[in-house]
C-alpha cells in the first residue's frame, strides 16, 4: 500500500478541557468598579429616599446598612472569584472559554465553525486597558464570550482567529 493510497489521519478532535489562560490580572479592579458603581447607585438613591421621606428612619437606616454590607461583600468576592473561574484559550483546532459564578461553564467552538470574531471596548474597560472578544459560531447554543483581556492580548487573538478563519475558508473553496 503506498502513501498515497493510505487511508487519511482523522482531523484532531477538539476535547473538552480546561482552558489554559486567565483573563487579565486587571479584570480584578475592572470588575470590582463595576460592582461598586452599582452599588453605590442604589446606595445614593436610598440616602435621598432617607433625607426626602423621612418616615421611618428606622427601617431606612437597616435598609442602608444591608445595602452597603451587601455592596461591600459583592465588590469584595465577585471580581476575585470570576477571576480564579474565568479561562481561556485558542488552540489550533478550538476556542474554548470557561467561566460562571454557581453555575459554571466550558464551552468549546471548533475553529472550523467560527463566523465572526469582534472586540468590544466600553469605557469602563478602556480605562482599565481591557477588551471582550466575542467569537460567533454556527452553534444554537449562542457565542463565546472572553470578557476581561488585556487589550494587546484581544487584538492579538482576534487578528490570529480571524487569519484562521479566512485561511480555513479558502482552502474550503
Amino acid at each position: 500500500m503506498s502513501a498515497a493510497d493510505a487511508p487519511a489521519s482523522p482531523a484532531p478532535v477538539a476535547q473538552l478541557r480546561p482552558p489554559r489562560h486567565r483573563v487579565s490580572p486587571r479584570a480584578i479592579r475592572y470588575w470590582t468598579a463595576r460592582a461598586a458603581g452599582g452599588w453605590l447607585v442604589l446606595g445614593i438613591a436610598q440616602v435621598v429616599w432617607l433625607v426626602a421621606a423621612p418616615a421611618d428612619r428606622g427601617c431606612q437606616l437597616v435598609a442602608l446598612a444591608v445595602t452597603a454590607v451587601a455592596g461591600a461583600a459583592h465588590s469584595v468576592v465577585m471580581p476575585r472569584w470570576r477571576y480564579a473561574v474565568h479561562r481561556w484559550e485558542a488552540a489550533p483546532e478550538a476556542v474554548y472559554t470557561q467561566s460562571g459564578w454557581f453555575d459554571q461553564e466550558r464551552r468549546i467552538a471548533p475553529v472550523s465553525r467560527i463566523q465572526t470574531v469582534d472586540t468590544q471596548r466600553g469605557p469602563l474597560e478602556q480605562l482599565f486597558g481591557l477588551a471582550s472578544v466575542t467569537v460567533t459560531t454556527a452553534s444554537a447554543a449562542g457565542a463565546l464570550e472572553i470578557k476581561g483581556l488585556d487589550r494587546a492580548v484581544a487584538d492579538r487573538l482576534v487578528d490570529e482567529l480571524t487569519a484562521t478563519t479566512v485561511r480555513d475558508a479558502e482552502d474550503a473553496t
